[in-house]
């Protein structure tokens, strides 16, 4: 006990020697940790940062997988495929090559906070680097190419802009001499001037012209060409006997399509979007759009299947699969001086044209053996005009007017129609759930504006379902993420047959975005149509085209009509040569007497069902 007590002093009396030399080490390891944690950190991100960079590059740089290769895979991979990929986080130097408009994390306004590892660019300009355009998406590209237009000068004058009110049409008169007569073709020579009264010397005006009757209520649409020298010639088919007046009008100046094109070009992402992510009671808004600025770790929801790209900044505190909804974030105009006053409604924007002579004809009934006059100028004709208000088509199938609900749903009885797209599709959900008293809608507790949207006739066996596409979902309605689909997806999980009816359209909110954006998109659907004509050749597929609508200052730089016909003009060499039918919004609103608006009003909805529901049963199996 002695031996061990004295063992325990000795021990005693060093251990202040032994507490200073643990003190010491300890001290030393948080001054080393201190030093070094950085460098540490840094080089475990760069590390992490490669290999996600180098699994980015090779997911994006796949071609969409074909569906014999997705036969074989497990319920959880065709599940990844058919909607949203599984969210991945994603380097931030993934997308865009541009620090870009929309703030970069966090709500709207928020302020952008570089990561010491991410390359900032000095540039405006963006660019999906990613994607890389296809021969046949050049062509397509080509194909809808503007006139060139001088430059706009910084700060605008309007003494040298298009000027409606300086411009005129006149009546050419009939070419073999005489007096019109159905069947003829008449022409109309239209002279933009400026606000000076200048005949303006060069073209790329985007002008329509229509041609009517109020009390016949008759209309059709004219087609415009452009002679790029401020003149322009309006076409019309003379297809009733009375009277026709010729309607022109200004829908935008060269200078504002100038305008738009820059702002197209130079700002894709000037419409932004957000998301929700949320668990428990931490919750985070953040940025979301098809492509964003590199500025700090993204969220990477790029469709396995069909390869559309969607990314969201990555929250601070939460991880990317606490996703929960998507809605509208806002828009940045991004104009510069005065290149406002371009886009004033009632002074140069919308405005019709005044004719320098008579603005009307007297038609006279067809001449007996008098041949069909064809236009050599104008290519392709109207799809069809108004007469009595019903549209009738000129070629193609005959248009049946399905006047009450027992005939639409003895044509429907069978059938599962598929309608997909945005709110101009949802509308024809409404109206067919509005005017068929035994076709009842399933409660879904849906949002109104955005569905999805199903409704049951039992006793008929008629299906009717409306689901919107996949962002961008140009909405302030918050959009549940696990009800986002892709049209193309949708197309290859269905079996299709001859009481299949599928029915989309795809084009309103896709106006602030660049064209080649809309162009992958309706490629990748034109795919799944292919597919599904191949697997079941007679299920019908229809296409309702893009519309033109009121214009405000608002509405011109986030869908003006000048982006729908660039984007229309792209959806009908998309199909063209497809087994598919159109519906030819543009023409039936154009050649109509109501107002442009983005939601057609009833009479015009009612014609448009008439269409489709005339292809779904045509006249000689009635």
């Amino acid at each position: 006990m002695e031996t061990g007590a004295g063992k325990w002093r000795k021990f005693s009396t060093c251990r202040p020697t032994y507490a200073a030399i643990f003190l010491f080490l300890v001290v030393f390891a948080v001054y080393f940790l201190q030093r070094n944690i950085g460098a540490l950190m840094s080089q475990q991100h760069a590390l992490s940062t490669a290999s996600l960079n180098l699994q980015t590059a090779v997911f994006l740089s796949l071609p969409a997988i074909p569906r014999a290769e997705t036969a074989s895979s497990s319920a959880k991979q065709r599940k990844k495929a058919t909607g949203a990929a599984k969210s991945q986080e994603t380097p931030s130097n993934s997308s865009w090559t541009s620090t870009g408009n929309p703030p970069a994390g966090g709500a709207a306004g928020s302020q952008n906070k570089i990561t010491p590892t991410t390359p900032v660019p000095n540039r405006q300009h963006i660019n999906c680097s990613h994607h890389q355009l296809s021969p046949e998406e050049r062509h397509l590209l080509n194909s809808i190419a503007w006139p060139e237009t001088p430059h706009v000068p910084v700060p605008v004058s309007l003494n040298t802009t298009s000027d409606p009110a300086h411009s005129t049409f006149t009546i050419l008169p009939v070419r073999a001499g005489g007096q019109w007569h159905v069947g003829d073709e008449l022409e109309a020579l239209i002279q933009i001037g400026d606000f000076q009264g200048h005949p303006k010397q060069y073209g790329g005006d985007l002008v329509i012209a229509r041609l009517h009757d109020p009390t016949l209520s008759a209309g059709v649409a004219g087609r415009v060409v452009d002679h790029l020298n401020g003149s322009y010639t309006a076409v019309f088919p003379l297809l009733w006997e009375g009277r026709a007046q010729v309607e022109v009008t200004l829908v935008h100046s060269s200078e504002a399509i100038t305008v738009l094109h820059r702002v197209d070009r130079e700002h894709p992402a000037r419409q932004f979007f957000l998301s929700l992510f949320q668990s428990g009671s931490v919750s985070e808004t953040v940025v979301c759009n098809f492509c964003l600025p590199p500025t700090q770790p993204l969220c990477n929801y790029t469709d396995l299947h069909t390869g559309e790209p969607w990314f969201c900044y990555k929250p601070k505190k939460l991880s990317c699969d606490t996703r929960i909804n998507h809605y509208k974030g806002g828009c940045n105009y991004n104009l510069k001086a005065k290149e406002v006053t371009l886009f004033q409604s009632g002074v140069n924007m919308k405005v019709i044209i005044q004719a320098s002579g008579p603005s009307n004809v007297t038609v006279l009934p067809k001449k007996k053996g008098q041949p069909e006059v064809k236009s050599s100028t104008v290519k392709p004709e109207p799809a069809g005009y108004y007469y009595q208000g019903a549209w009738q088509a000129l070629g193609g199938t005959t248009v049946r007017q399905f006047s009450d609900s027992s005939a639409i749903s003895q044509c429907l009885t069978g059938k599962v129609v598929n309608l997909y797209g945005d709110s101009t599709m949802r509308q024809w959900f409404e109206y067919l759930n509005s005017v068929l008293p035994d076709l009842k809608e399933f409660n879904l507790r849906s949002d109104r504006r955005t569905g999805p949207f199903m409704a049951v006739d039992m006793a008929r066996s008629i299906l009717v379902k409306y689901r919107f596409h996949s962002p961008p979902i140009v909405t302030w309605s918050k959009f549940p993420t696990n009800e986002l689909r892709y049209v193309a997806n949708e197309l290859d999980g269905m079996v299709g047959g001859p009481n299949t009816v599928v029915v989309f359209s795809i084009w309103a909110h896709f106006g602030t975005f660049p064209v080649e954006v809309y162009m992958r998109r309706l490629l990748s659907i034109r795919r799944a149509v292919l597919r599904l004509l191949d697997r079941a050749p007679e299920t019908l597929v229809v296409i309702r085209t893009g519309n033109l609508r009121t214009m405000t200052f608002m509405f011109a730089m986030t869908n003006s009509d000048w982006y729908s016909l660039q984007r229309d003009k792209v959806l009908r060499a998309v199909f063209k040569g497809l087994n598919v039918r159109l519906v030819d919004a543009w023409d039936m609103v154009l050649a109509h007497h109501l107002p442009h608006e983005i939601h057609p009003r009833p009479p015009i909805i009612k014609n448009m069902i008439d269409v489709l529901l005339s292809y779904i049963c045509p006249k000689n199996k009635a």
